[in-house]
């Protein structure tokens, strides 16, 4: 073959994240820092997932990792605080505002609750909580953003995709840094 083409570089890309699924572990025992992790996992989600999910969710874990950089381990205020850049970072992004039926109607305030928790586990637990009611309250609004802004009117009383995978992610989170 002497050309790269669409079906070239798709093929690449598909891969690229089985090699990145394969050696996952390799990888994560090479990297040295919470940092490290957030990043190769920007970067396999912005050149793997198609949609506006991989570039909102590229930007959160890059931004997230690049707030964590140089700290082996992390205490829930510096956590607290590489979340709301990275809200921040994914706002810029995607330009979503409260109320638009986005990730961000569960973002916010899952950030908001860490930011007010005393400790980590607490905070973890109240982050994945308001993720879920943000992620609940999707439900009647009208999506103003996104893909589902298209539908208008018929987009309420359907739970925003994004704002549920947010809170699967913010659950996650509380599941594994408390057991």
């Amino acid at each position: 073959m002497s050309l790269i083409n669409r079906d070239t570089t798709l093929r690449w890309i598909e891969l690229f994240a089985a090699q990145m699924d394969e050696h996952r572990q390799e990888l994560i025992r090479l990297d040295t820092d919470p940092s490290a992790v957030l990043k190769t996992v920007a970067m396999a989600l912005i050149s793997s997932v198609g949609g506006a999910a991989g570039p909102l969710y590229g930007t959160l874990f890059l931004q997230l990792g690049t707030a964590l950089a140089g700290h082996a381990e992390v205490d829930l205020p510096t956590y607290a605080a590489a979340w709301r850049t990275s809200v921040e970072g994914v706002q810029a992004r995607g330009k979503a505002q409260p109320g638009d039926k986005t990730m961000v109607d569960a973002l916010l305030p899952a950030v908001a609750a860490l930011e007010q928790a005393s400790d980590l586990n607490t905070g973890l637990r109240a982050a994945a909580d308001a993720a879920e009611q943000g992620m609940l309250a999707t439900i009647p609004l009208i999506a103003r953003k996104g893909r589902a802004s298209y539908l208008g009117e018929r987009s309420a009383d359907h739970q925003d995709p994004g704002s549920t995978s947010t809170y699967y992610l913010f659950e996650s989170a509380a599941t594994a840094f408390t057991s």
